[in-house]
């Protein structure tokens, strides 16, 4: 069985800036990259917010250079999917793909979190084309334009409204006949000028030569379903992002929605040697700039905890 001293679970910006950190350290880093290699940044086109990068940037390209930068400093880098992990005692021991185990002393988790489709066809034919699920990341790209946001949450308010101060119309699309968010939430998307809510409207599809040109929707009403076509240039989705999680959750604590708790501040789990980076255990800020300094400090006190075995 080998053993190591730093395993990093999941790519992307957490995991490879852990990698990058702890290989520096020369802690011979071992990261295995998931199922997705580079994370939810893979499939996002232009990144123009990321610091040094005063020219966008595409997030294929900017994960491809932080695992090149990660392996110059001595990461082993493979491809494999952890599947199950064994927490009880040190060393851990993790199995990956179901059928290799491995042990290490420490372990920091970046395994990130996915956003929540509704599950049409169209939203991966559009996607990068029109359909996101980060306003932060993409609304720039619409500044003047229509967008319409999916959902009736505190996520979906938050989302319209920091888009009504770049698009010229935001539509925001509720299934039911009224807001889930919380009461300051909706005055805030009540009273921008900008933002139409459409209360018992549902998104069935999406229409656009190349890139997004409209909605198709339909308006529940007492009488029967009604088809709509909506003219937009963007749909956001803000129903939700899961953490992934899952196989961690029988040894270490999540909250209700499953993200990883850690002591606040740190990126220390309960269990010590154990560290959490990233969307897997933020549920609020979700950028590739926290997710990067988040695996720094998991990197940070791997070290430390090693030093002090």
């Amino acid at each position: 069985m080998e053993h190591f001293k730093c395993l990093i679970i999941g790519s992307g910006p957490a995991g490879y800036t852990a990698a990058i950190y702890a290989g520096r350290a020369n802690l011979a880093p071992v990261l295995y990259a998931g199922m997705q290699p580079g994370g939810q940044l893979t499939i996002t086109t232009d990144i123009e917010n990321f610091p040094g990068q005063p020219e966008p940037v595409n997030g294929f390209e900017l994960m491809e250079r932080m695992r090149l930068q990660a392996q110059r400093y001595g990461a082993d880098i493979r491809s494999g999917n952890v599947t199950a992990v064994d927490f009880s005692r040190r060393p851990y021991t993790v199995t990956v793909d179901g059928t290799d185990t491995v042990e290490a002393d420490t372990v920091i988790i970046a395994t990130g979190a996915s956003a929540k489709y509704l599950g049409l066809p169209d939203e991966q034919k559009y996607a990068g084309a029109g359909v996101s699920a980060c306003a932060t990341c993409d609304g720039f790209f619409y500044r003047k334009k229509t967008v319409a946001v999916v959902g009736g949450g505190d996520s979906a308010c938050e989302e319209a409204s920091y888009l009504s101060h770049l698009a010229s119309k935001v539509y925001l699309v509720v299934r039911k006949p009224h807001l889930r968010a919380s009461q300051i939430m909706q005055q805030r998307v009540t009273s921008a000028p900008n933002i139409e809510i459409l209360y018992q409207h549902e998104v069935r599809g999406l229409y656009g030569e190349k890139f997004v040109e409209g909605a198709r929707l339909v308006r529940h009403t007492p009488r029967g379903d009604v088809d709509v076509d909506l003219p937009i240039d963007g749909l956001f989705l803000a129903i939700g992002h899961h953490p992934n999680t899952e196989v961690f959750r029988p040894w270490l604590p999540t909250d209700e929605a499953g993200y990883l708790l850690t002591t606040p501040g740190t990126p220390r789990t309960k269990l010590p040697g154990i560290f959490a980076a990233g969307d897997a255990a933020d549920p609020h800020y979700r950028q590739a700039v926290t997710a990067a300094a988040s695996g720094c400090q998991a990197a940070i006190e791997a070290e430390r905890y090693l030093a002090g075995m």
